[in-house]
């Protein structure tokens, strides 16, 4: 997939424990391996851009879809589901016929390696994959344990599409006092890796990029990029029925937005 992944860990300090910071930073580079385990098993079975995966010998045709592994069958049934539930916005093949699962299977990755930081004991991380966050817990985890201030957030940057050096807000992930609890963000568009999406219209995407906040990665990325490739009306599906929060860059660099990312947090 080609993606760039970080992972940041919040520890509360242990002092009665004796805990010098070794167990946390062992935990850490455990939690690094299984990560690196989690996307390379999927890049190995769904790149395009690897001639022995699975992905490419369905391009090929030397391999059919009622052959293939029962993972990549799963899969495809789960972004069937998305594109019926998108009303095509989102859809699993490229419009020259080839099956294409990219679009979701990075946020499956993401939500595997979550799910593997929990099982290694870990409370308070963020996982950031190619810009799509997934937060557990909360940067400030000592607050929650002395008796302090209330936790913070994490605060997910979305970046100008016009000006990346630069941010137009910073959203507040896993609990933020006074929000609905969201633990993923995704951003889909032009902007980092070109014209990659199609527009439903079949002319050009009317937004530049688009961020989702959702309770979970899979349907904050996925939203994302059927909110591009289906322009407003997609964008007007998607918040009525699902619970998010959205931020939308036009072409022209207007910008539509939900209340969660006009509040002053998001500033």
């Amino acid at each position: 997939m080609g993606t760039v992944v970080s992972l940041s860990a919040a520890f509360a300090p242990r002092p009665d424990a004796g805990d010098d910071g070794g167990d946390g930073a062992r935990r850490l580079d455990a939690a690094v391996r299984v990560i690196e385990a989690d996307f390379a098993t999927l890049e190995d079975r769904f790149s395009l851009f690897r001639e022995d995966s699975e992905a490419s010998a369905l391009a090929r045709g030397v391999l059919r879809l009622a052959n293939a592994s029962a993972e990549t069958r799963a899969v495809y049934t789960d972004a069937i589901e998305w594109r019926r539930r998108t009303h095509g916005a989102f859809t699993p093949e490229r419009p020259d016929g080839v099956l294409d699962l990219s679009g979701i299977v990075k946020a499956r990755a993401i939500a595997e390696a979550g799910r593997s930081l929990v099982a290694l004991g870990l409370t308070d991380w963020c996982l950031n994959a190619g810009g799509d966050v997934l937060v557990a817990g909360t940067p400030s985890p000592s607050n929650a344990t002395s008796g302090g201030d209330a936790a913070r957030p994490w605060l997910a940057g979305v970046v100008d599409p016009e000006d990346r050096r630069t941010l137009l807000g910073a959203y507040p992930l896993a609990g933020a006092p006074g929000c609905v609890a969201r633990r993923a963000l995704a951003t889909s568009g032009s902007a980092e890796r070109g014209d990659h999406i199609w527009a439903v219209s079949g002319g050009a995407p009317e937004f530049m990029q688009v961020s989702v906040a959702a309770a979970d990665i899979e349907t904050a990325d996925v939203l994302a990029t059927a909110i591009v490739a289906g322009g407003r009306e997609m964008l007007d599906l998607a918040t009525a029925q699902w619970d998010v929060d959205v931020l939308a860059v036009t072409n022209d660099g207007g910008l539509l937005a939900t209340p969660g990312f006009r509040a002053p947090h998001a500033a």
